[in-house]
């Protein structure tokens, strides 16, 4: 987990490419992970603000915590995500409001649930 939060964070900081850097950063940081045996970590949609406000507060801040916090919350919900099937995930997704935009979902107090929380 920590090689894969370093990942992500010195690709984040570093932005070595001109477009999609996120989106290299969390492929780095999922290889790391399954190369460990570990559960991937997915970031939602809903979930968006808060993976990039906890990356602010390591870049801007020097604070650890908040995106160790972050990810291992996204690893608990991609866990307790049911891959079976895609129904059953894409039914998972919509129950635990994670196609929500995260600024909309922001606005009105909306959060990203735990799947086995949201019923």
């Amino acid at each position: 987990m920590h090689r894969a939060l370093f990942l992500t964070f010195a690709i984040a900081e570093i932005h070595p490419f001109q477009d999609g850097n996120g989106r290299t950063a969390r492929i780095m940081m999922n290889a790391e992970l399954v190369a460990e045996g570990e559960c991937r970590i997915l970031i939602p949609t809903v979930f968006r603000n808060n993976y990039l406000m906890a990356l602010r507060a390591l870049s801007q801040n020097r604070l650890v915590k908040p995106l160790v916090q972050t990810l291992d919350f996204a690893q608990r919900y991609t866990g307790a995500i049911d891959f079976s099937a895609l129904d059953r995930a894409r039914a998972e997704f919509e129950r635990t409001n994670a196609f929500l935009d995260s600024n909309e979902a922001d606005a009105n107090g909306i959060r990203l649930s735990l799947p086995d929380a949201a019923g």
